[in-house]
């Protein structure tokens, strides 16, 4: 098995810039530090360290155990905490993956009915889907919300389920949703800067369709991976931009947005997925059942 002692050695060398830092960081003398490190190449057979000038950088293979070296002793430091709180049995710990595709305006209407928790700790991620499935399966997540399900894979074991499908409506500043551009929805997407969802978003390839289907070009002047981000810009006057009516609860709370028109025809869904863990969880669990309970379910 790896010595963490001697990858800890390694990842404190590389930190520190060199072996005579550590060890002044460590209190440890640099021959009990280089040997540790040397014990630490033979058991990978890789060289890990190598000189340049009076000092050393970092290999090829030595840049790879260092990327996750540095994974392994962040989480580590997190450990007494969350120690610490479970003892204390107060935290309530709610750990989400947000595919980068998904809403965020969406997202937070969905989590609302557990933010209201005592003593809550929650915790989000974004990332890619397949990332954070990945995350999902080693129990570092409890649930992930996304805009699409979970493939089948016997070897994740991972259960979805759709918890909204929410029409989308246009928004955008008053200056540019004006009664005209309102009375000639959606033609009027047409003549009006469009900023849209990226290529991330399951959305983005339906709203291409849905132009196609109305014969309407719209003048695109920006994209965004994070809906909240978009919505920011939009109220700046940058352009008009759809979101889910789930989503749109929170458009609110950037000034001077206006409604330009509903859009039936295309729905935004989001999907919870979890692992057997996740589904004891008890915020979880109070996650789907309030999105199936409430205005927003599926």
């Amino acid at each position: 098995m790896l010595n963490y002692r001697h990858l800890y050695y390694f990842w404190m060398v590389t930190k520190e810039g060199g072996f005579a830092r550590a060890a002044d960081r460590l209190e440890m003398a640099v021959q009990t530090i280089s040997a540790q490190v040397r014990d630490l190449e033979k058991a990978l057979g890789h060289q890990l360290l190598k000189p340049s000038g009076r000092g050393m950088v970092l290999t090829e293979a030595g840049q790879a155990a260092y990327a996750r070296a540095e994974e392994i002793f962040q989480l580590g430091q997190g450990i007494a905490e969350e120690v610490r709180e479970a003892a204390n049995a107060k935290v309530a710990r709610l750990t989400v993956g947000l595919s980068d595709g998904i809403s965020k305006l969406a997202a937070h209407a969905l989590l609302e009915p557990v933010l209201a928790t005592p003593h809550l700790r929650l915790v989000c991620h974004e990332g890619e889907f397949d990332q954070l499935l990945s995350e999902l399966a080693l129990h570092q997540l409890d649930v992930v919300l996304a805009g699409q399900a979970a493939p089948r894979n016997p070897n994740q074991r991972l259960t979805s389920e759709r918890i909204a499908r929410s029409p989308l409506q246009w928004y955008g500043p008053a200056s540019l949703v004006r009664k005209p551009a309102r009375d000639r929805f959606p033609e009027s997407l047409q003549e009006l800067p469009v900023l849209l969802p990226t290529f991330h978003s399951p959305l983005r390839s339906t709203l291409d369709h849905w132009f196609q289907d109305i014969g309407v070009r719209p003048r695109i002047v920006g994209e965004f991976e994070d809906s909240a981000l978009l919505a920011v810009f939009a109220a700046r006057g940058l352009g008009v931009f759809p979101v889910s009516q789930l989503g749109a609860q929170d458009v609110g709370l950037v000034r001077g947005l206006r409604l330009l028109g509903d859009c039936p025809d295309i729905s935004e869904e989001v999907h919870a997925i979890w692992s057997r863990r996740g589904q004891h969880h008890p915020l979880v669990r109070q996650l789907v059942a309030s999105a199936h309970g409430g205005r927003s379910a599926a």
